[in-house]
């Protein structure tokens, strides 16, 4: 994991933003925050099982439908199969020790 400070390269409203192998976080403060970095390298382990180009088909398609469905731009984004993931596992620091192959799909 390549943590870059960069507010310019994380939209307004999020924290950080990982696209493997970097995390850009919006403020060096954020460095400090271990669920944030968590979750974030639970993303960088769901981008290199789909090669990053598969995720980041999976989570733009996933977002659209969301999108339909809930009509909701934070609706949309907290149920993708990703972030429920991340959110569900980013306090759990033992998580990414014994997380199956995948295991966004539960």
């Amino acid at each position: 994991m390549i943590l870059i400070v960069s507010k310019f390269l994380v939209p307004k409203g999020y924290r950080a933003l990982t696209v493997f192998p970097f995390v850009f976080l919006r403020e060096n403060g954020a460095k400090d925050d271990a669920v944030l970095l968590n979750h974030e390298q639970i993303h960088l382990a769901q981008q290199k099982e789909l090669l990053l180009v598969g995720f980041l088909i999976w989570y733009s398609l996933d977002y659209l439908l969301n999108l339909l469905r809930y009509k909701n731009h934070k609706k949309a984004y907290k149920n993708i199969v990703f972030e429920r993931e991340a959110y569900a596992e980013e306090k759990n620091f033992d998580y990414l020790k014994s997380r199956k192959f995948w295991f966004f799909l539960k």
